[in-house]
């Protein structure tokens, strides 16, 4: 078990893990190779930032708290492979960062600070970069809701945006117990690999719109939820698939959001 001496920012949603096991299970899911490039975002006691450059052929991590400059340089004392950028991550140009690097595979790797999530996994979908695999740790309710299936309450508008552009996998299980401080709740590996063949969309931006928009009450139906549009394009959709508008959007799969968008854009 690895132990720190240093002051834990709950505002920063700190938890540093502790058990070297896991952060091998992680590096080996995830597929990192001698001739890959990893990403990785709040390193803190740089457990997994060890470990991923044990592999990877360069490491470039995002730490924006400054009052660890001490004792992440001490803990990476010796590795030449690795690059720590005491920025916010949310605020970085990832293509600039990166763009004097040579690599053949580019790797996000990470256990997430939970409360931007979804905004580092928005980031790194703007940034238009081709990542091999992204995984990341993150909270264990949040990664239901990534991996869960059409017709379960945990399905929402972030389910269906990441799983239009991935192929989402839950990984493992992480015990609360393996960080410190120790959160209140446990933890899920997820992987993430870019779809190859994503479906046709006529305007991404106005898809998510379509998305959020039919998620924007859960209990109400998609008659109510997206009556501002020309429920006779979304209604012949919906017939399409053996539905009716008084459907609600948690029944309905990736496909039928993008015929939707596609069909209220001509």
């Amino acid at each position: 078990m690895v132990m720190y001496d240093v002051k834990f920012k709950k505002s920063l949603g700190q938890n540093f893990l502790k058990n070297n096991d896991i952060v091998k299970r992680i590096v080996d899911v995830s597929g990192v190779d001698s001739k890959s490039l990893v990403i990785e975002v709040g390193p803190g006691g740089a457990i997994l930032t060890k470990e991923l450059a044990s592999v990877a052929h360069n490491v470039v991590a995002y730490e924006i708290d400054t009052e660890l400059v001490d004792e992440i340089h001490k803990r990476l004392d010796g590795l030449d492979n690795v690059e720590v950028i005491f920025q916010d991550f949310l605020k970085s140009n990832i293509a600039t960062d990166i763009s004097e690097y040579s690599y053949d595979k580019l790797f996000f790797v990470s256990n997430v600070p939970y409360y931007i999530t979804t905004p580092i996994i928005m980031k790194l979908i703007e940034s238009n970069l081709n990542f091999e695999n992204i995984v990341m740790m993150v909270q264990k309710e949040v990664g239901d809701r990534f991996c869960t299936k059409p017709g379960t309450k945990e399905y929402g508008s972030i389910t269906v945006l990441l799983n239009y552009f991935f192929d989402i996998k839950k990984e493992f299980f992480v015990s609360k117990n393996n960080f410190i401080p120790a959160p209140k709740v446990d933890s899920l590996v997820v992987s993430f690999k870019e779809k190859k063949n994503k479906l046709d969309l006529c305007n991404l931006d106005f898809f998510e719109t379509i998305v959020r928009d039919s998620f924007q009450f859960k209990r109400k139906t998609i008659r109510n939820n997206l009556k501002k549009y020309d429920l006779k394009k979304v209604e012949k959709v919906l017939n399409k698939h053996d539905f009716d508008l008084n459907v609600r959007a948690e029944c309905l799969d990736v496909e039928i959001f993008v015929e939707i968008a596609n069909a209220l854009w001509d």
